[in-house]
């Protein structure tokens, strides 16, 4: 076990003297990773595996309408998965080794959308978005399925503000690290709904933004997978890591990648 240590002045009548506070390793980051439509938590998986070895507690999840819930995927609405991801949230908090101060949520596609939303609903401290996608406001409640597909493409090719959407004005109120990772050859998510993400985080911390090249929408290669997991990987370190280095500053044995 990784201990923890700080050196401490103790008071003795009108004199200081030195001690050392020895304690387990402090809580650490939560990493909390949302699918896209039609995905499932498996491709997550070997990521979380990666990120937990940064030292952090990640959770992964099937929204419903996915994998074992698959029957529900006709009738499933963006509020129910909106609350799915709540739920996913609240059992993570509660793991006993969370940092609560330091959640991370890294969505995919829908899930990117689905995020964003919620960093007005619960603490967030980093956001990585890869390939997340619009959607209008209108119609929340109708079954994700039924969404005019058309009409999808068309909006997703506009130039949206935070006032004309509700994922981009939680984007716009959303002030830790964000991460935007595009796909260079996107049929669904196209350059210009990056463009509306990107320009809608003006009180960010900080706003990184990465193209995979030759990628699709949903990484059908193993050079792709492997380039997004690269970039994912590395931005979550020097996060992480850094955020540990500004806690601890004297406990740097901890932030040991070998």
């Amino acid at each position: 076990m990784t201990i923890h240590s700080e050196p401490i002045d103790i008071q003795v009548d009108d004199e200081l003297i030195a001690g050392t506070l020895l304690s387990p390793s402090p809580k650490v980051p939560g990493i909390l990773f949302v699918h896209g439509w039609g995905g499932s938590q498996q491709r997550d998986l070997a990521r979380a595996k990666n990120i937990t070895g940064l030292g952090c507690v990640c959770l992964t999840f099937d929204l419903r309408g996915h994998e074992k819930t698959q029957s529900q995927k006709q009738s499933v609405t963006r509020e129910q998965n909106l609350n799915d991801l709540i739920a996913a949230y609240d059992k993570l908090v509660t793991h006993p080794a969370v940092d609560t101060s330091a959640i991370a949520v890294i969505g995919s596609s829908y899930g990117g959308y689905l995020a964003t939303i919620l960093t007005r609903l619960r603490p967030v401290k980093w956001l990585a978005l890869r390939v997340p996608a619009l959607y209008w406001d209108d119609e929340w409640n109708l079954p994700k399925q039924d969404l005019n597909r058309q009409r999808l493409v068309s909006y997703r090719q506009s130039a949206l503000s935070p006032a004309d959407n509700r994922a981009l004005a939680a984007c716009a109120e959303f002030v830790g690290d964000v991460l935007l990772v595009e796909s260079e050859k996107d049929d669904y998510v196209p350059h210009a709904t990056l463009m509306s993400y990107r320009s809608a985080f003006v009180s960010a911390h900080s706003l990184t933004h990465r193209i995979v090249d030759g990628a699709d929408h949903g990484l059908s290669t193993d050079s792709t997978q492997k380039a997004y997991s690269s970039i994912l990987t590395a931005w979550i370190s020097e996060m992480v890591i850094g955020a540990r280095l500004e806690k601890y500053p004297h406990h740097s044995p901890w932030y040991s990648l070998g």
